[in-house]
Order: structure tokens, then C-alpha cells, then sequence
């Protein structure tokens, strides 16, 4: 699908002369800028990826979306974690060149969160001053665990869980507990009525449009009360 042309298109090197393609969407009145990575079924244009980009430059926060190695090469098996992990650390340093006066954070949908606070828990990114998790894969379905957040107690900057009711990767008191454990540095925003993918049932009442408006204006007033 097109971009807007609003974006700018990008390549950054990953290692050994590898690169990958992102997306750097600049807010009119830019406040901040956030490294967003996508989910692991689809890419940084899929349309969640662009609404919430789109959306959140509304908001005066810009946005660096970029592909991890196995997307850009048109896989469908993720990363190994170390591999991924490049990828947003190169990600962080270019948005650190692009827009060196602007408060920085970073994170993503599902997969691309989970590995984004993995790279901040094992080594901090630099700059970055809190991440943002748009539907953190807890667990997988139907296989309740709280694994995937070990890690979490690593990271010592602020966190924002943007999360469906009706998440099947996120048992509801699971994930309390998690929070509960990771204290004030966490905060969770609860998507009424949305799925792991942030779709919402005919019966509910709620549109598209509404739940993705939600998402931007949970994240936007997240990261401008930490600037």
C-alpha cells in the first residue's frame, strides 16, 4: 500500500552491509518521537501501523516505523531476539540523527514491543525515556503465563500497556499481576471491548475509527506527560 506523503522513506543499516527499509512520519509541531515497531504477522505499512503513525502526528508526535530483517526479506518466521534487537537499536540511533532535539521514545505492536523492552532490559537504548506497548503478548493463546515479562523487571523507565479487554495473549489477571510487580513505572489503559489485534465486535457499538482515535490519544498524552 502507498504512504503518505507526509513520510519520509529511509534505509538503515542493520550489520554487515544489511539494511532495512522504515517510515519517518514528521508531526507538523513535533513534540516527540517514537520508534515504533510493527507486530510479527505483518509490517510497518500494514494500516494499523500507518493509522496510528497518521494519528498520532496529530497528537505532535512523530514516528520512525522500520522493518524488521525477516518482513524486509519477506519472511514469515521472526527474528531470533538478538537479530531483532539490532534492528531497534539501529532504529533508535537514526531517530536520534533525524530529530537530535526531541525527547525520544520507543516500542510497538505485540511483537514489536516485546522486543523493543527486551533490547531496553539487556542494555538501555539511548535517550529513549519510556515504551510504549501497543497489545503486549503476555502469553500465547490459550497458554496462560507470565514468561515473557521477566524481563520486564530490567527496565527502569516508564512503561504504558495500551491493551485490549478482550486480549487473548494478555489474561486479564495475569497481567494486573505483572503490573502490580512492576509498580509505578507501569501504566495500563484499557481498550474496552478490542482484541489482541485492537478489532472490535459489531455489537459493541464502537468503530475502527474510535478505537484507533483511543490508541493515539492514550499515547500522545502518555508521552507529553513525560516531556
Amino acid at each position: 500500500m502507498g504512504v503518505s506523503p507526509r513520510v519520509r522513506r529511509l534505509r538503515l543499516p542493520i550489520e554487515h552491509g544489511s539494511t532495512v527499509s522504515a517510515l519517518y512520519e514528521r508531526a507538523a509541531r513535533p513534540a516527540a518521537l517514537l520508534v515504533l515497531a510493527h507486530g510479527a504477522g505483518a509490517g510497518m505499512t500494514h494500516p494499523f501501523m500507518a493509522a496510528v503513525a497518521d494519528l498520532l502526528a496529530r497528537h505532535g508526535i512523530s514516528t520512525l516505523r522500520f522493518q524488521f530483517p525477516y518482513m524486509e526479506a519477506g519472511s514469515k518466521r521472526p527474528d531470533r531476539p538478538a537479530r531483532a534487537h539490532l534492528a531497534i537499536r539501529a532504529a533508535v540511533r537514526k531517530a536520534a540523527k533525524l530529530a537530535p532535539e526531541l525527547p525520544l521514545f520507543a516500542g510497538g505492536k505485540s511483537f514489536g514491543g516485546r522486543m523493543t523492552s527486551q533490547a531496553q532490559g539487556s542494555e538501555p537504548l539511548p535517550g529513549i525515556r519510556g515504551l510504549v506497548f501497543l497489545g503486549f503478548p503476555l502469553h500465547p493463546p490459550k497458554k496462560p503465563s507470565v514468561e515473557r515479562a521477566a524481563h520486564l523487571s530490567d527496565v527502569g523507565i516508564p512503561l504504558l500497556f495500551v491493551q485490549g479487554t478482550r486480549d487473548a495473549l494478555a489474561q486479564p489477571q495475569l497481567l494486573k499481576n505483572v503490573l502490580r510487580r512492576l509498580g509505578k513505572r507501569a501504566t495500563y489503559r484499557p481498550i474496552q471491548d478490542a482484541d489482541h489485534s485492537f478489532g472490535v465486535l459489531v455489537r459493541s457499538g464502537r468503530t475502527e475509527v474510535e478505537v484507533l482515535s483511543e490508541i493515539a490519544d492514550v499515547v500522545g498524552q502518555w508521552i507529553r506527560r513525560r516531556i
